[in-house]
């Protein structure tokens, strides 16, 4: 399957983003990194998606790009805090749109991300609290469009194991993993922050964060997961 032009460029773009953290180049970082949300942006408005969506959509993207310029430098407390309340209103963003998709919180999808989060924000109160809030008010907002975006009803003719979709080849039945990758990104910039000390360790942190975190995006933003569904007799539907 062929990837459409932005969506290449898109990954051209992590791809240097994410060789500019590991090897310390912030330049590539300044770069590259801020063409990342516009290009998928870019290629959502010449999709597909019902108008309502792709403009929450786009402009969820908007506030990411605000968040990816802020965490260029994520040894910044005050720009980290700053990107996580960016990324809250880009999270806010995809919550909406999952919800009007059908999607709805499930107890056994929520609860291991609630013990994740708890967790979390053991440790920020105890080992950074100066970011501890911020921080963990952000993660409440992850975590409820993480649990939307795992609902097996936005993809409801998907293999489900557990309750979680199993990536396939409907679009949709790819945005859980999306969900998971974000999750799994923005628990290492925890990780990174607590306990990463060395250059070099913080460096290949950060270098997988935002190899995480681009897949996630990528996932989560694909057209054709956001496309109308069509009903037995050819009607369409929001889900």
């Amino acid at each position: 399957m062929s990837v459409r032009p932005l969506r290449a460029g898109y990954l051209a773009a992590a791809a240097v983003t994410v060789f500019g953290a590991v090897t310390g180049r912030d330049r590539l970082q300044w770069a590259a990194k801020p063409l990342l949300m516009p290009l998928l942006a870019a290629d959502l408005a010449l999709a597909d998606p019902p108008p309502a969506d792709k403009a929450v959509l786009i402009g969820a993207l908007g506030a990411a790009t605000v968040g990816d310029v802020l965490l260029i430098d994520p040894d910044d407390d005050r720009r980290l805090v700053a990107g996580a309340s960016a990324f809250a209103v880009m999270q806010a963003g995809y919550a909406r749109v999952w919800w009007r998709r059908g999607a709805r919180p499930r107890a056994a999808i929520a609860a291991p991300r609630v013990l994740a989060w708890l967790g979390a924000a053991g440790l920020l109160a105890t080992r950074a609290p100066s970011v501890a809030a911020p921080l963990t008010a952000y993660g409440a907002t992850l975590g409820t469009a993480a649990v939307l975006a795992s609902d097996p009803a936005l993809a409801p003719e998907a293999r489900a194991v557990a309750g979680l979709n199993i990536p396939g080849a409907d679009p949709r039945s790819r945005l859980g993993l999306g969900a998971l990758l974000f999750t799994v990104s923005d628990g290492l910039i925890v990780a990174r922050r607590l306990f990463a000390r060395s250059s070099r360790s913080r460096r290949v942190t950060e270098g997988v964060i935002l190899a995480t975190y681009a897949a996630a995006q990528y996932l989560l933003t694909e057209p054709a997961a956001h496309r109308p569904a069509v009903a037995p007799g050819g009607r369409v539907t929001q889900n």
